[in-house]
C-alpha cells in the first residue's frame, strides 16, 4: 500500500516534478480549435451512444438475455476508454495546456491500457457467447445463466487490471535524460518508456508478455470459437438458416476487426516506423482508441434487430418492456 502511495501520492516529489508534454497535432496548432470540433462530435457519439445501448437493455425486458448483458459490459468497457483519453486530448485542443505530471500520466496510462485488455476479453466473452448460441442452442440459457455471467464479467476486470501495474510501477524508477515530449495527447505505455534513459529491457519483454497472453490468447480464442462456428453453420441445410446464423454474428464480427485491425496497425507503427511522420503515429492512435467505442453502439444498433426495435420505441414514446420480439 506503501509503495502505492509512493507512486500516486503526493509525498513523492521527484515524482511529481517529472512533468511530460502532450502535443496535438504537429504543424496544425494554429487550427487545434477547429480540429476539436470532430473529436467532441466522436466523443459525444461514442458516450452517448454507448449510454443509449445501456438505456435501451435496462429497460426493455426482452433484451435481458446472455448477449445483450455481455454488450452492456462492452458498452461500459468503452465508455471508459472514451472517458480516459477526453480529458487531455481536450485540454491540449482547446487551451494547448500540454503539461501532464507523472501522477497524472500514469494514472492515464493504467486506465487506457486496462480498458483496451477489457475490450479485448469481452469480445472473447462475446465470442463464445456466439459459439453457444449456434453450436449448442438448446443448452444455451442453461450454460450461459446470470451467475456466470456475473462471474464472467468479474473475472474479466480482475484480469485485466492486474497486470498494468507490474510495468506501470517501474516508470517512476527511471530517469528521463532526453525529451519530454510524448507523441500524443494521452498517455502510452510505449511512448513512455521510449524516452527513458534506464534500463527498459524488462518493460519490453512484459509487454510482449502482455501482448501474446492477453491479445494472443483472446484473439486465439475469437478464432477457435468462429472455427466452430462456422463449421456448425455449414452443416445446416437450408440456405437461409446458414444466413440466419451467420447474420447474428456480424455485429460482433465488426467489433473485433475495428479493435484487433488498429491495435495491430499501432504496434507496428511503434515497432517499426519509430521515425515515420508523427501524423502516422497519432492517427493510428486516435483511431484506436475512438473509433471502437464510437462505432460500436452503431453497428449494434443498425444490425442487431431487438436494439434497432428499443431505439425505435424510446423515440416513439412508446412503454417498452412488455414485448417480446
Amino acid at each position: 500500500m506503501a509503495t502505492w502511495y509512493n507512486f500516486f501520492g503526493s509525498s513523492n516529489s521527484s515524482i511529481e516534478s517529472t512533468i511530460f508534454f502532450l502535443i496535438g497535432i504537429p504543424g496544425y496548432e494554429d487550427f487545434h480549435q477547429l480540429i476539436s470540433i470532430p473529436f467532441c462530435v466522436l466523443y459525444m457519439i461514442g458516450i452517448l451512444g454507448n449510454s443509449t445501448i445501456l438505456h435501451v437493455i435496462y429497460i426493455d425486458k426482452s433484451l435481458h438475455e446472455p448477449m445483450y448483458y455481455f454488450l452492456s459490459m462492452l458498452s461500459l468497457i468503452d465508455m471508459g476508454m472514451s472517458i480516459s483519453t477526453l480529458p487531455t486530448v481536450l485540454r491540449v485542443l482547446w487551451f494547448d495546456a500540454r503539461e501532464i505530471e507523472m501522477n497524472t500520466c500514469i494514472v492515464q496510462m493504467y486506465f487506457i491500457h486496462t480498458f483496451s485488455l477489457m475490450e479485448s476479453a469481452m469480445l472473447l466473452a462475446m465470442a463464445f457467447d456466439r459459439y453457444v448460441a449456434i453450436c449448442d442452442p438448446l443448452r444455451y440459457s442453461s450454460k450461459l445463466t446470470p451467475k456466470r455471467i456475473i462471474y464472467i464479467g468479474v473475472i474479466t476486470v480482475v484480469r485485466c487490471s492486474i497486470v498494468a501495474p507490474v510495468v506501470i510501477a517501474r516508470i517512476p524508477t527511471f530517469s528521463f535524460c532526453h525529451s519530454h515530449v510524448l507523441s500524443h495527447s494521452f498517455c502510452l505505455h510505449p511512448d513512455i518508456i521510449r524516452l527513458a534513459c534506464s534500463d527498459i529491457s524488462f518493460n519490453v519483454l512484459y509487454g510482449l508478455f502482455i501482448i501474446a497472453s492477453y491479445w494472443g490468447v483472446d484473439s486465439l480464442g475469437i478464432f477457435i470459437s468462429y472455427a466452430f462456428i462456422l463449421h456448425s453453420v455449414l452443416s445446416i441445410s437450408s440456405q437461409g438458416g446458414k444466413l440466419k446464423a451467420l447474420n447474428t454474428c456480424v455485429s460482433h464480427i465488426c467489433a473485433v476487426l475495428i479493435l484487433y485491425v488498429p491495435m495491430i496497425g499501432l504496434s507496428l507503427v511503434h515497432r517499426y516506423a519509430k521515425h515515420s511522420s508523427p501524423i502516422i503515429h497519432i492517427t493510428m492512435a486516435n483511431v484506436y482508441l475512438l473509433v471502437p467505442p464510437v462505432l460500436n453502439p452503431i453497428i449494434y444498433s443498425i444490425k442487431t434487430k431487438k436494439i434497432r426495435q428499443g431505439l425505435l420505441r424510446i423515440l416513439s414514446g412508446k412503454k417498452i418492456g412488455l414485448t417480446h420480439n
